[in-house]
């Protein structure tokens, strides 16, 4: 379960940082929408990404200090 926590954590906040990234350059470079995105959908969805990469850590974390007591 730690690993899989672990992994959901970093495959999500990876996604999500490239995600914003793209949102990001997109806008700076005039562009309000990706394919049939708008910018600031696409932005939402890679703060939700890491939203969850977040929660994922966090999760393993409070099952680390468990299995410690």
């Amino acid at each position: 379960m730690n690993d899989l926590l672990l992994w959901i954590g970093r495959v999500a906040g990876v996604g999500g940082v490239v995600l914003c990234a793209v949102a990001a350059v997109a806008r700076i470079i005039g562009h309000y929408w990706l394919g049939s995105f708008q910018v600031g959908t696409v932005l939402q969805a890679g703060m939700a990404m890491m939203i969850a990469g977040c929660l994922g850590f966090l999760a393993l974390l409070t099952e680390r200090s468990k299995a410690d007591h």
